[in-house]
């Protein structure tokens, strides 16, 4: 009895000390008690968080187990001063994790991809942080999750289509970020919480989103659309239309009854009957009066038989038989047809070939916004025989008409594989409109900051080359033979072609001259530093432009993503600041780090890009000579610089995966 006692007495003994031996011998999360401790040792934080390691982690400050304590549920740290980027490897290893929120400290860096890996989360509070870079691919895969929070970071790119995936989802919080592009039909059954406003997102609230109130979407400026203001169409007033061109008229006849549609035949054939009748009177009462006498007495070839013709005609003319009253009639006409063909809509280069529509289909295409700018609003148009255009609407354009003519038809001469021209233009008074080709592989912009995080291939080494090399040899064109400035280098205007990134081409080229002064068409942080002053782009902004494009694709910024404008510092500061503390590898997109042995020539695209963004324009070098510099690191490294494809998807950047 008494070793029995002895017994009672040690257990509860040790029940009561968490480091005895059998306090330690229960249950235990012992993976993810370490995945824990990496993600804490990983980031500076402050004294709020104070985990004992002798403790069981199921006991530490925020964090909970499932009932057997043999797995780690949930963990809760919501403004406890956690500072830097998440360790790789850390939270993605808790598989059980149910509920995460790290909301109001001031984590920064990509959110981290291995979240991913976080099925049975449910969860994912991040908002209130420095998050930056694009919504990770792989969040969509997480399919049991009911509330997504990651308002209040410095996010940019597209919001993912993808999100349809989360068919659980009831909460969606994405406001007070960067977001940008058009806003996805997001068709989700359960959604009742939804929030994208202070963002730059542009283009039409889809319909799927219309119910959700005004409050989910202002701080957008370019996003219109119900709730908010209706999108512009390509004529905002009735009166803005050409006279001539009845669109409403043809719309409303869809709608008309059979006995309607009856009655206008009818009228139309007794009006036609009465219009012959009046014709045949009028020729018979003209040849009574001798009206067709002139071919015989002009026949007998004296020159007096035709002055007496002409008398007896009352001063018709012989060769058109028109007197002078009708001549007067007709001057009036004239007017009218003058009128309408400086209305009507003007083709250029190979487009009279390619297109065969006029103002009037282009009026009755159905239309959706594709974004606004600062020049104008674009509009992907649908015509009724399927072909697709693009249609640019022009605001406060100051040019004058034979100026504007004269540059829509210099602009049409210089198509080429690496450039869209314009294909037709209309101007009057009202409206000016620009129409382009469609490509529907999207932009440079949407693949370079759309196509990263887990589930989907990012942009890989070679096909960054091919398509600055394809734009390098557009804007080439445009400065050596066509004598033209861009003046409105970005990566959104840098468009692809399906399966050829060879020929990726250069968009909304040589306009600045149809407005005075030259908008402030390039966003924050392409600008050239005297154009910020001068507000004219030249040969050499074009190319500090275009050095700003090659930063963006060597380090994967964006170069007005706000985690580098948060001190006013833009891409180019940002990378000489690095490379002053020869951090140079820091630089460079982590995506890029798995390919092999493409440091070298990464470091040369690098010294070409900060060539072009000298502060001094003399000191930058010819778009040509850059052209020829970029030439030689792909003949050097053809064939040896890592994964490659000849066909590249670019609405997935598939085919540029690893070996």
């Amino acid at each position: 009895m008494a070793l029995l006692a002895l017994a009672v007495l040690i257990l509860l003994a040790g029940s009561g000390d968490p480091s005895s031996p059998v306090r330690a011998a229960r249950s235990e999360p012992t993976q993810d008690r370490a995945s824990l401790l990496a993600f804490m040792g990983g980031l500076r934080h402050e004294p709020r968080v104070q985990w004992d390691a002798n403790a069981s982690a199921c006991e530490w400050a925020g964090v909970r187990c499932d009932s057997g304590r043999t797995a780690v549920l949930e963990l809760r740290l919501p403004g406890v001063g956690l500072l830097g980027s998440v360790v790789a490897d850390t939270l993605g290893r808790i598989s059980g994790l149910r509920a995460l929120s790290l909301r109001s400290n001031r984590l920064s860096g990509p959110i981290p991809a291995e979240l991913a890996d976080l099925a049975q989360l449910k969860r994912l509070f991040l908002q209130d942080n420095l998050f930056s870079g694009v919504i990770p691919p792989g969040l969509v895969g997480l399919t049991l999750l009911h509330r997504l929070d990651l308002s209040s970071n410095n996010l940019t790119g597209p919001v993912p289509f993808a999100l349809n995936n989360l068919t659980r989802l009831k909460g969606l919080f994405l406001e007070n970020n960067h977001l940008s592009g058009s806003l996805p039909s997001i068709s989700i059954a359960s959604l009742k919480y939804f929030n994208v406003s202070n963002n730059e997102l542009n283009g039409s609230v889809p319909r799927s989103l219309e119910g959700f109130p005004a409050s989910s979407f202002v701080g957008n400026l370019d996003l219109c659309g119900a709730p908010l203001p209706p999108c512009e169409p390509f004529f905002p007033s009735p009166s803005a239309a050409p006279a001539a061109i009845e669109v409403p008229t043809k719309r409303s006849s869809k709608r008309l009854s059979t006995a309607a549609i009856v009655g206008i035949i009818v009228a139309s054939i007794v009006v036609f009957l009465v219009l012959l009748l009046l014709v045949v009177c009028l020729f018979f009462r003209l040849r009574r009066k001798g009206a067709f006498r002139t071919k015989e007495k002009s026949a007998k070839g004296s020159e007096s038989g035709t002055r007496a013709t002409a008398a007896a005609t009352g001063g018709r003319s012989i060769e058109t038989g028109m007197t002078s009253s009708s001549k007067d009639e007709m001057s009036g006409s004239a007017s009218a047809l003058v009128e309408a063909e400086r209305n009507k809509l003007v083709f250029v280069g190979s487009g009279a070939a390619e297109y065969s529509f006029d103002l009037e289909d282009l009026l009755r295409a159905s239309a959706e916004v594709l974004g606004k700018g600062t020049m104008g609003t674009s509009y992907k148009a649908v015509l009724e025989e399927g072909t697709i255009v693009v249609v640019k609407r022009l605001k406060d354009v100051t040019a004058a008409k034979p100026e504007f003519d004269a540059l829509m038809h210099t602009l049409g001469l210089t198509e080429r594989p690496n450039l869209v021209a314009p294909r037709a233009y209309y101007y009057s008074t009202d409206e000016k409109l620009l129409v382009l080709d469609f490509l529907p592989a999207g932009s440079l912009s949407s693949l370079l900051h759309g196509s990263r995080g887990a589930g989907r291939s990012p942009l890989g080494w070679e096909s960054r080359m091919r398509v600055a090399l394809a734009a390098g040899r557009g804007l080439a064109h445009l400065h050596t033979t066509a004598q033209l400035v861009h003046g409105n280098i970005k990566a959104s205007n840098v468009l692809l072609r399906a399966g050829d990134l060879d020929s990726a081409a250069f968009s909304d080229f040589a306009l600045h001259p149809l407005f005075h002064p030259a908008p402030r068409i390039r966003p924050a942080g392409y600008q050239a530093p005297e154009v910020l002053e001068t507000r004219r782009p030249t040969f050499k902004s074009d190319v500090y432009s275009f050095g700003v494009l090659l930063l963006e694709l060597l380090t994967g910024k964006a170069p007005n993503q706000a985690s580098l404008n948060e001190e006013g510092i833009d891409l180019p500061r940002w990378v000489q600041s690095v490379v002053r503390e020869e951090w140079t590898a820091e630089v460079f997109d982590a995506e890029l780090m798995r390919y092999a042995d493409i440091e070298e020539e990464m470091v040369q695209l690098l010294q070409i890009a900060m060539a072009c963004v000298s502060a001094v324009p003399d000191s930058r070098p010819d778009i040509a000579e850059v052209v020829r510099m970029m030439e030689q690191i792909t003949d050097r490294t053809e064939g040896n610089d890592g994964p490659k494809s000849s066909q590249v998807d670019p609405a997935t950047g598939a085919g540029d995966v690893g070996n």
